[in-house]
Order: C-alpha cells, then sequence, then structure tokens
C-alpha cells in the first residue's frame, strides 16, 4: 500500500468533492457509501431547484454561518461562489442567478448535475463501493457492513462525510457519533436546522387553512427582518421565511420554553397610513370588512389575526393597526430533527485542527455536517459541503506528503 491511498466515507457533496480534488492530484481514492446510490440527499434537495449557491457580497454571504465562520472562512475563501458556478458549468450544468440572488442550474434539477459529477470521477480513477456502511474502527483498519459480510480495510488516510441527521431516511442516521465519541470526540448535539415550527393553531383554523400560504409578509426575530412568505401547516408553520430565523427561534425556545416570530402583515404601509384607513371604516361593518377595505387582509391573513388574537375585532383602529404590524405568532417547538432541511450540531471545531484533521486520530479527517456550524437555506448550505470537503481533502493531501 502506498501513500496515495484515501478512503472518503459518505458519497454526498462534502465526499465527492473530496475525491475530486484527491484523484485530481492523483492519488488512489475509493469512496465508501452506506446507500445503494450515493448524494441522495443532494438529489432530494433538486427536486424544487437545486440551489447551488449564493450571489450576494462575498463578505455578506460569509456571515451567513455565524459562529462557526472563523473556522471555515479559509475553506470558504478557496471555493466561493463564483468558483462554484465555474465547477457546475463546467459539468454541463449552465447556471442563472434568481431574482432573490440563488444561484440554480438553467434546468433546476440535481440529476444531469450529478450524472456528469460521477462520471468526471469515474475518469478520475475514484473507486466508488455502494452498500457499504461504516462500523467503526477494527484497530487501524476502517470496518464496513455490506450486504453479505463485515469486512475491515486500511487506508493511509480517510475522509469522513458521513453527514448530519437530517433526513435519516436518505441515509444519514448519525450512527458515526457512537464511532468518534467511542475514541474521546467531542461532538455537540444535534438540533433541526432550517425547520418549521409547531403552533397550537385551534382545529378550525387548521381544517380551514392548513396548507395556506402567507405572502408577502415581514417576520422580525433575533435574527433581524426579513421579507418573504411561509406555508400555514397542519402542526405549525413552514417555509423559507421561516427557515431564515429558526437558529434564533430554536435557540429561544430551548433557552425559555417558547418563542414569537413576529410578523408584519403589510409590511408595504407605513403604520400611519394603516391607521388612518382603518379609522375611515364604519366600525359597525364586520370585522372581516373592516379588514378587507381598510388593509386589504382576507382569508388566511385575516384569519391569522383572530387566530393570534380573538379579541381583536374590539380592538380600536391605532391598536388594530399596531397588531398588524407587529403580529406575535406564539411558537413552541421546532420540528423534530428528522423533517428538518440541516441540522446544527456535530464534531466540535476544538478536536479538529486548522486541516480538518481529528486531533485524536490523525489521518482521519472530517467534513461537511458532520462538524459543529448551520447556515440558512440560500445555497450556504451546499457553499459549505462542497467547501470543507475539498479543505479536508487538502488536509489530506499534506498530511499524507509530510508524515
Amino acid at each position: 500500500m502506498t501513500q496515495t491511498d484515501f478512503a472518503i466515507i459518505g458519497g454526498g457533496p462534502a465526499g465527492l468533492a473530496a475525491a475530486e480534488l484527491l484523484s485530481q492530484h492523483g492519488r488512489k481514492v475509493t469512496i465508501y457509501e452506506a446507500m445503494p446510490t450515493p448524494a441522495r440527499k443532494f438529489l432530494m434537495a433538486g427536486k424544487s431547484g437545486l440551489n447551488l449557491t449564493h450571489n450576494e457580497d462575498f463578505e455578506q454571504f460569509k456571515t451567513r454561518f455565524g459562529a462557526a465562520l472563523p473556522h471555515m472562512a479559509q475553506a470558504l475563501d478557496d471555493l466561493m461562489p463564483m468558483d462554484i458556478r465555474r465547477w457546475a458549468n463546467e459539468l454541463g450544468a449552465d447556471t442563472f442567478v434568481g431574482s432573490s440572488g440563488r444561484v440554480f442550474p438553467k434546468v433546476m434539477k440535481a440529476s444531469p448535475l450529478l450524472r456528469n459529477w460521477l462520471k468526471r470521477l469515474e475518469k478520475l480513477g475514484v473507486t466508488l463501493k455502494t452498500r457499504h456502511r461504516w462500523q467503526g474502527f477494527d484497530g487501524e483498519k476502517l470496518s464496513f457492513q455490506t450486504l453479505n459480510d463485515t469486512i475491515a480495510v486500511q487506508h493511509d488516510a480517510v475522509v469522513l462525510a458521513l453527514g448530519g441527521v437530517s433526513w435519516p431516511r436518505l441515509g444519514g442516521n448519525g450512527d458515526w457519533v457512537n464511532y468518534l465519541e467511542a475514541i474521546g470526540v467531542e461532538v455537540a448535539p444535534f438540533q433541526p436546522a432550517n425547520c418549521g415550527f409547531e403552533v397550537e393553531w385551534s382545529d378550525f383554523f387548521k381544517e380551514k387553512f392548513a396548507g395556506a400560504p402567507i405572502k408577502s409578509v415581514s417576520a422580525t426575530s433575533k435574527m433581524g427582518s426579513q421579507k418573504g412568505e411561509f406555508v400555514i401547516a397542519q402542526h405549525g408553520v413552514e417555509g423559507s421565511l421561516i427557515y431564515h430565523h429558526s437558529a434564533a427561534l430554536r435557540d429561544e425556545i430551548n433557552a425559555v420554553g417558547h418563542a414569537a416570530l413576529v410578523l408584519d402583515l403589510v409590511p408595504d404601509q407605513s403604520l400611519d397610513k394603516l391607521t388612518a384607513n382603518l379609522e375611515k371604516q364604519n366600525q359597525k361593518q364586520s370585522f372581516s370588512n373592516r379588514l378587507r377595505k381598510g388593509t386589504k387582509l382576507t382569508g388566511a391573513k385575516a384569519a391569522l389575526i383572530r387566530e393570534v388574537a380573538p379579541d381583536a375585532n374590539k380592538m380600536p383602529p391605532n391598536t388594530l393597526a399596531k397588531l398588524i404590524k407587529a403580529l406575535p405568532l406564539p411558537l413552541t417547538a421546532p420540528r423534530p430533527i428528522k423533517d428538518a432541511i440541516s441540522s446544527a450540531g456535530g464534531v466540535k471545531w476544538g478536536e479538529v485542527d486548522a486541516n480538518y484533521m481529528l486531533k485524536k486520530r490523525p489521518g482521519l479527517f472530517v467534513a461537511g455536517e458532520m462538524l459543529d456550524w448551520e447556515a440558512p437555506t440560500g445555497g450556504y448550505l451546499l457553499t459549505a459541503c462542497f467547501a470543507t470537503g475539498r479543505a479536508a481533502a487538502y488536509g489530506a493531501l499534506k498530511w499524507s506528503i509530510q508524515k
């Protein structure tokens, strides 16, 4: 066995990115994937439009990674959004920038890009072994459960890219936590990220409005204010506007047991104008008519006011206007992590060196959602998986040369 023998455990975006870099440097690479096919979560994410990265100012882009940024900054600098667009274009997935700044392949789907990516890896000599589920360590070797047997193999360096614990049906069940904790590696508990939240809706509201979109609103939390839309769900609320605030809301619920997302149902109207329009309405009209004529709020938006504030119909115009501009939506809990788009938590940054190598296991590197970071949707998640996968591969490459 030579010093050019590398294993990648996990065939998602981080693992494939690591394999690509190592193979481009002429190294022998084997990818071990537990599922029958690789990158299942990547494909699922692409079903509604594969959001590869984001086109916003790069310095602003990096702030989306919060407390983890000092650890990830170099990896992000080494693979900027423009680099990802160039890479996708080379694979025949020409990209465009949407109105929100998000970057997508023109065909929107993930499958053509993944198909061409796997072909490239095959041409580079990468070996892909599916249905090989990692079972931890057998001394210095890696143990895998295959369809027929348990096998032990040895490689000079290993990149772990096993993902977090969201969407476990697609392969990420987090069993790797036990194997790393067994060798003394500290792992921050996983939590849902980019998730929906539970709201104690009345039966009437659930029956009538579950599935209804709430568009053109602004929401405020400790994350600041953001315009967008969300969806009323049977259990509570879902959607991109909710996901933007999910980290702050989750942390607040963890701290005090509840949280409120403050909604502005008419963000394009000033409080003074809204108050004036409501004052013009005949107070003898029904509440729904006053709302419709004075605020143009109907349907789910109007019902949401009554659901959150049952006595809203008795409020004077100035008080009602303030409520509409700052409606506190009470949230009781984040949705289960299995339903979340991504997860927070993972291998603590103090456990890896600047090259993404575990300090307690030289030659073992960690990438992607296994690490303790989170970011909002919008292309940030995939960008960081690509970037940390490549960074861990660089680390493995340097270590193999120096050892």
